[in-house]
């Protein structure tokens, strides 16, 4: 799940910028003491701009290391609060069922409650199974893709949203039309069930959200359209957003739950079924506007 990137690169430059400053210190002093003429001069300088362009190579790839490690450390703090709340509750609960009577009507909230810390549990680890999933069929042979009708996923998807994320049905607007993708099922729900849950998760008070389908005839694709009237996301971090482990803002002073791995999933899956996933402003701001691009298969 982690990404692993090979320490190949940044040793090889690092030895090549040592060999190159040596040989230029060594060539600058023939220089100096021979009166060398200007084609010593001329490969010092070309080599001189080589050791400049290691540098900043080099600290470019630093850079990404350090936001990389960065981002993993965000992803712990995340997870080991996603799994150490529910746990608590949980065990609260039990610990009071267990010890005391309770009434009916409270015993049933604790229920209520104790599946509510089940279910999210059981999205954390679907979410992290969901990751493992696509990394390890990118190095294997894919299934044969199918033709799946997107607007009767979205229905589905939404109404099974309204079980984890109760909200007014009125709050949503959905506008869909009969249409079909050539892929697989699993990805396609990867990839919608994430858009959908964070479109619930940061909705505004009161909230608004807006699933939109339709069939883009001249250019044969499929446009989804889910749209929130939450906070939305900063311009500048609208790509950044689709990194693994990203997050905006603090870990540990974060109100809302997650991972920083379901744009992450979303982008991965829109790739691989040759689409596109962008960010916009909604219609009515503030909010967050998603417009992903699938090619379309057969009209339905």
């Amino acid at each position: 799940m982690f990404e692993r990137k090979s320490l190949k690169w940044p040793i090889l430059l690092a030895v090549t910028m040592i060999v190159l400053l040596v040989t230029l210190t060594v060539a600058w002093v023939f220089i100096n003491v021979f009166k060398a003429d200007w084609t010593l001069l001329s490969i010092g300088s070309v080599m001189f701009a080589c050791v400049v362009v290691g540098v900043v190579l080099y600290l470019v790839l630093s850079i990404q290391q350090i936001n990389l490690n960065r981002r993993q450390s965000n992803f712990i703090d995340s997870v080991t609060h996603e799994l150490k709340s529910p746990i608590a509750s949980l065990k609260l609960y039990l610990q009071t069922l267990d010890r005391r009577a309770v009434p009916d009507e409270q015993r049933l909230q604790f229920y209520s409650a104790m599946l509510e810390d089940v279910d999210r549990l059981d999205q954390l680890i679907s979410q992290l199974l969901d990751v493992a999933r696509l990394s390890h069929r990118a190095s294997e042979k894919p299934l044969p893709p199918e033709d799946v009708r997107i607007d009767q996923m979205l229905q589905r998807l939404v109404t099974e949203q309204y079980h984890r994320c109760p909200i007014d049905p009125d709050a949503v607007s959905l506008e869909l039309f009969p249409a079909t993708v050539f892929g697989q099922p699993v990805d396609l729900e990867i990839l919608f069930r994430n858009l959908i849950d964070n479109a619930f998760k940061y909705a505004g008070t009161p909230p608004k959200i807006r699933i939109l389908l339709q069939r883009l005839e001249k250019e044969n694709m499929v446009l989804v359209v889910v749209e929130d009237n939450g906070p939305g996301i900063p311009r500048n971090m609208r790509r950044r957003v689709f990194g693994r482990f990203f997050r905006i803002g603090n870990e540990l002073e974060r109100q809302k739950t997650g991972t920083g791995l379901g744009l992450f999933l979303a982008r991965t899956v829109v790739q691989r079924l040759r689409g596109t996933i962008s960010i916009a402003d909604p219609q009515t701001p503030p909010g967050t506007r998603f417009e992903i691009r699938l090619p379309a298969s057969v009209t339905v």
